[in-house]
């Protein structure tokens, strides 16, 4: 993902954060899909991690990583594995799912950004 680079997260923390984003997506997708509403990716760069959510309007549907995933359900369990803590909360219409992945940022790769409002 551009971002990850911009804020030089590279490397394996770098793929890291993009199959987060890709299995939350992917679920989102899956089981949170209502017609006519997207879903809405966040990324935040903090001190040593890199935050995700993940929101979409299916509220009742919260997710559940699988005891014993078969030929699939292995998403929440990577997810799990790979963030330093996930989890769901609720929103006025719907749910966002969150997880924070530990990075190292490579101060030679940081593209300068414009400055905000």
């Amino acid at each position: 993902m551009q971002q990850l680079r911009d804020w030089g997260v590279t490397g394996s923390a770098a793929e890291a954060a993009e199959l987060v984003v890709a299995e939350l997506a992917n679920n989102a997708a899956l089981h949170g899909r209502v017609a006519g509403r997207d879903f809405e990716v966040r990324l935040e760069r903090g001190e040593g991690h890199v935050h995700i959510e993940l929101s979409d309007a299916r509220g009742e549907r919260r997710p559940q990583p699988r005891p014993d995933p078969d030929e699939g359900g292995y998403g929440l369990l990577l997810v799990a594995a790979l963030a330093t803590a996930w989890g769901v909360k609720g929103r006025c219409v719907g749910k966002t799912v969150w997880a924070t992945v530990p990075v190292a940022v490579d101060q030679n790769m940081v593209r300068s950004q414009p400055p905000g409002p």
